[in-house]
């Protein structure tokens, strides 16, 4: 560093639609597996608070739309009334620390099992092609899973409205926005993906029939809370779940410019380099066609640091950055990276165990007189 202060481009202030970011850190969406009974758990107000910033963006965990949604056990859903008086003490203490908070609402799809359902039926997607059994996160344990049974095509407004009473449920929680969980192979995704969508109605061929789903939910959803507090996460060049696309590009520079018509407050794309789990690998491949046919705010996620994000910003690839298994073991990340400061490692067997505190609340803050925690 020079005598001079030298500007920090993720610490740069950034106005959203009516919201103004005191800086471009994003925490993720995180599945955390710590919600018992599909309803979020008083531990969860720590967890969120601990990574509130003033003007900082908040995304929670992927949160069910309906009680077909599920495909992993002790995850949050946004269905019920009881879930919805849940989430309100949770949203409340990020909104007391000054930060904006959006609730993803997802679908899984086929990446469930009978367990998962209800009345232990098949689980639905735009597909009947089963899944193959995957090693989970853990490196262990095997994830079975049920065929699912393909929607019929009077059944997809049911999913629509779904997404569209989960978003209105979000509000009532006290949710500042909402956003749509288009990426990682679920629901949307299996739509979207012409690996998975082998459909012949008009939902499944043609790119515009495969993108109908996602855009009739983002419309649904726009239309019930406001386009300026709806956001989509996409990720057209991953194949997670086993759901690849011959063309990923023309996918996502299609949806980019569906979106904008749209007028939704932000698009959340997944870098091409994260085609799978964790797993970072060179590619020719950019975001950059995207981030400039979308009229709105473009976030980035997918294997950044510090210095990748300051780039993003400084070369207005993005707008923010999505940070997860970082700002998972850094609570206090945005000020890490304001100073520069060593990072926690994270402990990737902690991820999903159902304890509260271990892996959950217990990262440590940097050791300063300004981040004692009141």
């Amino acid at each position: 560093m020079g005598s001079t202060e030298a500007i920090i481009p993720l610490m740069t202030p950034y106005k959203m639609g009516n919201f103004l970011l005191s800086h471009r850190v994003v925490l993720a969406p995180l599945t955390r597996q710590r919600s018992f009974g599909n309803v979020p758990q008083p531990h969860a107000i720590l967890y969120y608070s601990q990574r509130t910033t003033k003007g900082g963006l908040i995304i929670s965990e992927a949160t069910g739309v309906s009680d077909t949604a599920q495909g992993y056990a002790h995850t949050p859903g946004i269905w019920t009334k009881e879930q919805v008086e849940a989430w309100k003490p949770i949203v409340d203490a990020v909104h007391s620390k000054g930060g904006i908070f959006f609730c993803q609402i997802w679908h899984v799809g086929r990446v469930s099992n009978s367990g998962f359902q209800p009345n232990g039926k098949a689980p639905i997607s735009s597909t009947d092609k089963p899944l193959a059994p995957q090693i989970r996160a853990n490196g262990v344990d095997v994830a079975d899973f049920t065929p699912p049974r393909r929607l019929k095509t009077e059944e997809i407004p049911q999913i629509v409205d779904d997404f569209r009473t989960a978003a209105r449920n979000a509000m009532e929680a006290g949710f500042d926005g909402i956003e749509i969980h288009g990426a990682h192979g679920y629901l949307l995704d299996q739509f979207m993906k012409d690996h998975v969508n082998d459909r012949t109605d008009e939902y499944g061929g043609s790119l515009e029939n495969r993108c109908r789903l996602p855009l009739e939910v983002v419309e649904a959803v726009s239309n019930e809370i406001g386009a300026d507090r709806v956001g989509i996460r996409l990720s057209p060049f991953a194949s997670y779940m086993e759901s690849g696309d011959s063309n990923p590009e023309a996918l996502g520079l299609y949806m980019a410019e569906s979106l904008s018509k749209y007028g939704i407050l932000y698009c959340h794309m997944v870098e091409p380099r994260m085609r799978l789990v964790g797993e970072k690998f060179e590619t020719p491949h950019s975001l950059l066609p995207m981030r400039k046919a979308f009229k709105g705010t473009f976030i980035a996620v997918g294997g950044y640091n510090r210095e990748d994000g300051n780039k993003a910003i400084a070369e207005d690839y993005a707008d923010l950055v999505a940070y997860g298994r970082w700002f998972l073991a850094n609570p206090d990340l945005p000020r890490r990276f304001e100073l520069d400061a060593p990072l926690n490692k994270y402990n990737r067997e902690t991820f999903y165990i159902t304890d509260p505190v271990v892996g959950y609340v217990d990262y440590p803050f940097l050791e300063s007189s300004t981040d004692v925690s009141s």
